[in-house]
């Protein structure tokens, strides 16, 4: 026998076994004709809607009202569905009821006159809304998505019943009900909840979670309660990664920032860190050294009493990352940041400092923990607390929690129904070409690059067998935050000794990566599309990372839809810059559409206002025809789902599988 021919036969063996299995599922015939009938009926429904959001950045209260309201696509289901039949303001009314449910019956209760009125009305418009966003999937993928309480309910209500001759009657008769046994508030929750659930289809986070704002913790936890999400890393998530694995930059970075944003009670009272070691220390060893370089960036909601501490935990904690960071650039030449040791170059009598060559006057040069003759060697205090930090952080259930929902649902990219997601930058040289980095003595461009880095990313959180090997891997994680060749930091450098200690501004620029300079060029986004085997004509790059800045007539189309970058600014730090309050995305069935928010008071505002943020949208893509299930990545699955059943009743046919 042959080489091939063996080939084939093991092949054939292979197929019959897995047909075998598959046929504990679909054990007929009957069975499994059906569910080819299924699912090539679910080929052709429109595909669902998919909603792409990033840079979030802490921001929890604008991040929830645009998860609920979907970037305007409940407001357009209801203009959909209600055409001129209803008031604008009713249609406002009834869409702040829609993200608000709960919130919003408080007040009816207490200003509507005849409450039972208002109850049979709002039932009868949400059952409308919810029979048109349901109107788009399987009966059975409805069904999963109905609350257990009220699931036999809205099924009878959103199902056409051919055989109730009067059906106006029969929806009347359960709606009359629901009010009369007082079920009407929870129903009308119920109702608004499932609409959320049903009006989107799938969430895309392109990066940036955490840092700045307050909430990440509270997005963490809304995201892991989310039907269907896929995160793409952005360099502020993968720092909090890396602290999350023990990584001591890392969490000396993430806690910096905290200071900085006025946040620390996202470490403190969101995931429990204990920083009492760190504010003593602070407290003692910076107690009549000067601070101002450590100013606060506070919101509305920062206690200003806590101020004078802050700066010094700001400034104490800054110094011991400067150092560990000094401590990694060693440690690895090949990360080509030698430009970054700093501590090293401070002339102590001039109060300057040597950068490229240049002497710089330095605002502060106050530092009581560090040697002028080692400088990057932590202190035995500054050890011993760190240390300290780096076990609350290892301990803290909640932040475990949240970054191994960061792995197991995320990555550097993402590939999903043509659309190519990455947080930051593919880099680029000047020439366009894909620029070549060391990874652990080999070198990596393009996809390769993300997919090394992702594969070290992952190693520094779960091997925990190999230490050696995890603390190389840890190092890559925090060059990934940090690294001049990161694809998701994008610069030559970060500026942070320079920002904090010299006044020139010119010093205090990052050059962005050549990727920023070539996006307009569409065959540059072509080889990047092609690079992760995308077709470039029907393929589009979702970018996150860069603000737009809108008030400087920058644009978030480039080449014609074939780039999106949507961050515009969700971080309130970013607003005065950008001029608005940032960039989502929704694809649907009917094409692409940009939608630029403005910025969000508060959910007090929305509730008692009804007043909503998406301010404007633009179509980035109109489908000539409707775009099905079939045309998705879902679809090809279903595809070959639908050829392995074919193949299955073609045994069963011919005798190779017995029928049970």
């Amino acid at each position: 026998m042959g080489i091939g021919e063996t080939s084939l036969t093991e092949i054939e063996e292979m197929q019959l076994k897995y047909l075998k299995s598959l046929a504990n599922q679909y054990p007929n015939i009957a069975a499994a004709s059906t569910e080819i009938i299924n699912l090539q009926a679910i080929l052709n429904l429109p595909k669902g809607t998919e909603h792409f959001l990033t840079d979030i950045h802490g921001e929890f209260e604008q991040f929830n009202h645009v998860l609920k309201n979907g970037s305007g696509a409940v407001r357009r289901k209801i203009d959909e569905e209600f055409g001129n039949t209803l008031s604008n303001r009713d249609k406002k009314s009834l869409a702040t009821l829609i993200y608000y449910p709960k919130e919003k019956l408080e007040i009816v209760a207490q200003e509507e006159e005849n409450i039972e009125d208002w109850y049979k009305i709002t039932l009868h418009r949400l059952v409308q809304i919810t029979k048109r966003v349901a109107s788009k999937y399987t009966r059975s993928k409805v069904r999963k998505a109905l609350p257990k309480d009220f699931a036999y309910i809205i099924e009878e209500l959103i199902t056409e019943k051919a055989e109730v001759s009067d059906k106006e009657g029969y929806y009347n008769e359960i709606i009359h009900t629901i009010i009369r046994i007082d079920r009407a508030p929870d129903f009308i929750v119920a109702l608004s909840n499932l609409i959320q659930r049903l009006v989107v289809d799938h969430l895309h986070i392109v990066g940036d979670i955490y840092d700045r704002g307050p909430g990440p913790h509270l997005i963490m936890d809304t995201l892991m309660q989310y039907h269907s999400v896929d995160i793409q890393w952005g360099n502020h998530d993968i720092v909090w990664m890396g602290a999350a694995c023990g990584h001591l930059a890392c969490i000396a970075t993430v806690v910096r920032i905290a200071a900085r944003y006025g946040s620390l009670d996202t470490l403190e009272e969101g995931y429990g860190i204990n920083l009492i070691p760190l504010a003593t220390f602070a407290m003692e060893t910076y107690k009549d050294v000067n601070c101002d370089a450590f100013a606060i960036k506070f919101n509305t909601d920062y206690n200003t009493k806590d101020l004078s501490l802050d700066m010094k935990i700001h400034k104490a904690i800054a110094i011991i990352q400067l150092k560990l960071e000094g401590q990694i650039i060693k440690n690895h030449p090949e990360f080509e940041m030698d430009g970054r040791l700093l501590l090293d170059k401070i002339n102590y009598e001039k109060k300057t400092v040597m950068i490229d060559g240049k002497e710089y006057e330095m605002a502060d040069t106050d530092f009581p923990t560090v040697d002028p003759a080692d400088p990057y060697n932590l202190t035995t205090d500054e050890e011993q607390v760190i240390a300290r930090i780096r076990q609350a952080f290892l301990k803290c259930e909640k932040l475990q929690k949240h970054v191994r929902f960061l792995y197991s649902n995320g990555g550097l990219y993402k590939v999903h129904n043509s659309n190519l997601l990455y947080h930051g930058c593919v880099p680029l040289d000047e020439n366009g070409e894909f620029k070549s980095v060391n990874v652990e003595g080999k070198n990596y461009k393009g996809k390769a690059l993300y997919d090394i880095l992702d594969k070290y990313a992952r190693k520094g959180y779960y091997s925990k067998n190999d230490p050696s090997g995890m603390r190389r891997a840890q190092d890559l994680i925090w060059y990934i935050w940090a690294g001049p060749n990161s694809p998701v930091f994008g610069k030559d450098k970060m500026t942070t000794f320079e920002r904090y200690f010299i006044k020139e501004k010119e010093i205090h620029k990052e050059v962005k990566n050549s990727y920023y300079s070539l996006i307009d060029r569409e065959d540059i986004l072509n080889k990047i599309l092609e690079e992760f085997r995308l077709d470039p004509s029907k393929s589009h790059i979702v970018n996150g990372h860069v603000p737009v800045e809108l008030k400087k007539g920058e644009t978030p189309i480039k080449c014609d839809g074939k780039l999106l970058i949507i961050d515009g600014g969700f971080s309130k730090a970013y607003q005065s810059k950008t001029g608005i309050a940032g960039y989502t995305l929704v694809a649907n069935s009917h094409g692409m559409r940009l939608v630029a928010h403005e910025p969000f008071e508060s959910m007090e505002e929305a509730i008692k206002h009804e007043s909503d943020i998406f301010s404007d949208s633009t179509i980035v893509e109109t489908a000539l025809n409707r775009i099905l299930v079939a045309d998705t990545d879902i679809g090809t699955e279903l595809r070959e789902s639908i050829s392995q059943l074919e193949l299955l009743l073609q045994a069963y046919r011919n005798g190779s599988i017995v029928e049970k």
